[in-house]
C-alpha cells in the first residue's frame, strides 16, 4: 500500500470509531463542567472570565471549551453531537499525528500505519475522543508539538518552521489542561529520546528553542496571567483549591498504575507482551527505535506514578508511546508469520483466537442476557452479530494459515463493528423507571417564570445544571432566599432547617437522570435532585 492509501484507510477507521453514536451515552460530570462553561459562553458572552453555574470556572483553561461553543453554535446547545464534536476532530488529529510521528520514528509506513491502528482502537483512546472533556485536546496538541519537536532534533538545522509550530502548539496543549501533558506526554518524550538518541548539535538550536519557548508563553500563558490580574480572589482560591486536590484527592499508591497496559482493551495481551524486554529485544531488527517506544512508555507510567493523585483516566498519555510500541510486536509476527517459533505461534493464536472467541459468543450472549428486552434493537442486534460472528469464524480460519496480518485487520474490524452496530445497544442496560429529566422543570405547572435557588451546602451537580439548561441561583444562608413571592427550591437530600424554619415548603417532585436504576453501582444520588416550592410563612 502506498501512503495515499494508508491515508485513505485510517480516515476510514476514524469514521467508523469517533462519530457514530454520539448521544448514547449519558453526560458524565467533567463534560457537563465543559458544556454549562461553553453554553455559558455563548449566552452570557463569558468567553475570557469562564463560568460554571455563573460563578467562575478558572480550574481548566478554556480552548476546549471555546471550541465546544464553537460547535455548540452551529449545532445547538441540546446537540450531544455537537458539544462532543470538537473532542472528536481532537482525536483523529491525534491519530494523523501519530502516523507522521510513527513515519519519522519507524522509517517505515507499514509499522506507522499498524501502530496508528493499534492507537485509534485502543480503548481509553476510543472512550476519550468521543468523549468531551479536556484530556483528549491537551494530549492531541501536545502529540503534534513533540511531532515537530523530533522532526527539529533530527537534523542539523536550525529548523525554525518546526521549533514556531511546537512553541504554538505547546502553548495549546497548556492552554487545554496546564501543565498536564507537559508533565506527563513531554517530559518522558524528552527523557526518552535523550537516553536513546541523544542531543546532537543541541547548542546550534539555542536560538529557535526560545523563541518557540517565547511562542509558548504568548499562547499557553497569557490567558491565565489575564486572570490573575483581573480576578485575583477568585483565582487565587481556585488555585489553592486544585492544588490541594492533586495531593488530597483519589490518593493511591505508587504501584496503582501497574496495570497501566489494561486500558489498551482488545490491545492488553499484545501490548504486555511488547513491552517484555528481553523478550522483544530479540524479536526487532529496530532496536533502537524499540527502545525508545519503551522507555518513553515506561518513563509516562512513573512519572505519572509521582503524583498522589490517581485515575484511570489520567493514563491517556501512556497509550499514545505503547501503541508505538506495541507495534513491533504485531509487526513481527506479520513479517515473520510463516518461519515464526512455535512459541510466538502460540501467543499469536492465544491472542488473535481470543477475539475471535469473543465475536462467536457475541450473538448468543446478548441473546440471552437481554432476553426479552431486545425490541428496540433487533436491527442493531443483527447487524453487530452477522458482523462479529463472520468475524470471528474468519479469525480462526486466517490463524489456521498463519495469515496473522488478516487477523490484525480483522480485530481492526472487530472495533468498528462494535461502535458501528452494537454500540446503540447500550441502551439496553438503562433500566431507571423513574428517569425524569430536569429539562421538564418548566413545563411542570407554575414552575414556568420562577426563581430557582439552591444553598451552598446542597448545589446541585454539575450534570444536573447541564441537563436543566440554565443557571441555579446559589445562596449561603437563609435570609438570602427571597422574602416575598413563591420561588423555587433544589435540594439533592433535605430542606436545611435553617430554611424549612423560616419558608412554608411544598414538595413538588423528584429528578433522576440516572440511567441505572437505584441500588445498581451505576447509580449515583448526585445525579439526583427534588424540587420544592418555597414561600415566606
Amino acid at each position: 500500500m502506498n501512503n495515499r492509501s494508508y491515508l485513505l484507510a485510517i480516515a476510514l477507521v476514524c469514521l467508523a470509531i469517533f462519530f457514530p453514536h454520539l448521544s448514547v451515552v449519558e453526560v458524565n460530570i467533567m463534560e457537563a463542567r465543559n458544556f454549562i462553561t461553553a453554553r455559558e459562553m455563548l449566552e452570557y458572552g463569558n468567553w475570557i472570565h469562564t463560568t460554571m453555574n455563573l460563578e467562575p470556572r478558572y480550574e481548566k483553561p478554556p480552548l476546549p471549551t471555546w471550541l465546544t461553543a464553537f460547535s455548540a453554535a452551529v449545532f445547538g446547545t441540546k446537540s450531544l453531537f455537537g458539544l462532543r464534536l470538537p473532542a472528536v476532530l481532537s482525536a483523529v488529529f491525534l491519530v494523523f499525528t501519530f502516523y507522521y510521528l510513527g513515519l519519522q520514528v519507524l522509517k517505515d509506513k507499514k509499522q506507522a500505519f499498524i501502530g496508528t491502528l493499534i492507537l485509534s482502537t485502543s480503548f481509553y483512546i476510543v472512550f476519550s475522543g468521543r468523549n468531551g472533556q479536556w484530556d483528549i485536546f491537551a494530549h492531541a496538541f501536545m502529540l503534534y508539538a513533540i511531532f515537530q519537536l523530533f522532526k527539529a532534533f533530527e537534523t542539523d538545522q536550525k529548523s525554525w518552521k518546526q521549533w514556531i509550530l511546537a512553541g504554538i502548539f505547546l502553548g495549546f496543549s497548556f492552554m487545554s489542561k496546564g501543565p498536564v501533558s507537559l508533565f506527563a506526554l513531554l517530559l518522558p518524550f524528552l527523557i526518552a529520546y535523550g537516553f536513546v538518541y541523544k542531543y546532537k548539535n543541541f547548542s546550534q538550536k539555542i536560538q529557535p528553542l526560545l523563541v518557540s519557548l517565547l511562542l509558548f508563553v504568548i499562547f499557553g500563558l497569557t490567558w491565565g496571567a489575564y486572570i490573575f490580574l483581573t480576578d485575583a480572589g477568585s483565582a487565587e482560591f481556585i488555585a489553592d483549591k486544585e492544588t490541594l486536590a492533586w495531593t488530597n484527592r483519589s490518593v493511591k499508591p505508587f504501584y496503582h498504575y501497574w496495570s497501566f497496559f489494561t486500558q489498551s482493551g482488545v490491545w492488553t495481551y499484545f501490548s504486555f507482551l511488547a513491552l517484555l524486554y528481553p523478550f522483544m529485544i530479540k524479536r526487532t531488527e529496530n532496536k533502537k527505535m524499540y527502545q525508545f517506544s519503551l522507555f518513553w512508555t515506561l518513563a509516562t507510567v512513573f512519572l505519572l506514578s509521582l503524583i498522589p493523585e490517581k485515575k484511570e483516566r489520567y493514563l491517556l498519555p501512556v497509550l499514545i508511546p505503547m501503541a508505538l510500541n506495541t507495534s513491533f510486536y504485531i509487526y513481527y509476527l506479520i513479517q515473520k508469520s510463516k518461519e515464526l517459533p512455535k512459541l510466538d505461534v502460540y501467543l499469536a493464536n492465544f491472542g488473535f483466537g481470543l477475539i475471535g472467541f469473543i465475536g462467536l459468543i457475541f450473538p448468543f450472549g446478548v441473546y440471552f442476557f437481554f432476553e426479552g428486552q431486545m425490541s428496540p434493537h433487533w436491527v442493531a442486534y443483527f447487524i453487530s452479530s452477522l458482523a462479529l460472528f463472520s468475524l470471528g469464524i474468519m479469525i480462526f480460519i486466517w490463524l489456521r494459515k498463519r495469515a496473522f496480518e488478516k487477523c490484525f485487520y480483522g480485530i481492526i474490524l472487530f472495533i468498528c463493528s462494535i461502535l458501528l452496530f452494537a454500540f446503540p445497544m447500550a441502551e439496553l442496560l438503562y433500566d431507571n423507571d423513574k428517569f425524569l429529566s430536569l429539562r421538564t422543570l418548566r413545563s411542570i405547572d407554575g414552575m414556568e417564570n420562577i426563581d430557582l435557588y439552591s444553598t451552598d451546602r446542597l448545589i446541585p451537580s454539575p450534570e444536573l445544571i447541564y441537563d436543566l439548561g440554565e443557571p441555579i441561583k446559589r445562596v449561603k444562608l437563609a435570609n438570602q432566599l427571597p422574602q416575598n413571592g413563591q420561588f423555587a427550591l433544589l435540594v439533592n437530600d433535605s430542606i436545611p432547617a435553617d430554611v424549612r424554619m423560616n419558608f412554608k415548603t411544598e414538595f413538588i417532585t423528584l429528578f433522576d437522570i440516572n440511567n441505572l436504576k437505584e441500588g445498581k453501582r451505576g447509580h449515583k444520588k448526585r445525579k439526583t435532585l427534588k424540587l420544592y416550592q418555597l414561600e415566606k410563612k
